[in-house]
């Protein structure tokens, strides 16, 4: 019973049908490439505020704001 967790940054662009497409994509990635019975696949989806989530020393608020801003 394979599990993926998908962690995303929790914006605007992420509509449900996109959420539905990576739970749908990380499903049949598992049938494609290990054989796993498709109703075997639990797909969860974590969104993480943004204030939460850094890179490189930032926050991706921070660099969302700063690619707005050029």
């Amino acid at each position: 019973m394979p599990y993926v967790n998908i962690r995303i940054t929790k914006e605007k662009n992420v509509t449900p049908e996109k959420k539905r497409q990576l739970i749908e994509g990380a499903t049949n990635l598992l049938h494609d490439v290990l054989g796993k019975h498709p109703k075997s696949v639990h797909v969860t989806i974590d969104e993480v505020e943004t204030d939460n989530w850094g890179v490189g020393g930032v926050s991706v608020t921070e660099l969302l704001e700063r690619q707005q801003s050029k």
